[in-house]
């Protein structure tokens, strides 16, 4: 069975940081693609940015240079470092993950990012 469970969500104000983690359980995480998405109240859930097993990045427009996604494939474990959040990242943000040979999704359940003042 396999379970991505996210955690590090949390109120900041803007301008503050965060670092979402995920851990992997029950896949072969060496041969997924892991990402990131993040859903905001009344829109739809959009792709934050992605990693292949080969170690190559990408990111949606408005976080790059801000965000930074990383993977441990010894602890089956991805991270989204945030810096220099705004108001406007406000979501519930989701782990992906989905086999290389794939296109079924895997999803956690989500964790809060509220950036205010």
């Amino acid at each position: 069975q396999i379970q991505l469970v996210e955690s590090g969500g949390d109120l900041v104000q803007p301008g503050g940081s965060l670092r979402l983690s995920c851990a992997a359980s029950g896949i072969l995480f060496s041969s997924s693609i892991m990402a990131w998405y993040r859903q905001a109240p009344g829109k739809q859930r959009e792709l934050v940015a992605r990693i292949t097993h080969g170690l190559t990045t990408d990111y949606e427009n408005s976080v790059k240079g801000r965000f930074t996604i990383s993977r441990d494939n010894a602890k089956n474990t991805v991270h989204l470092q945030m810096n220099s959040l705004r108001p406007e990242d406000t979501a519930v943000y989701y782990c992906n993950a989905r086999y290389v040979w794939s296109e079924y999704d895997y999803w956690g359940r989500g964790t809060q990012v509220t950036v205010s003042s």
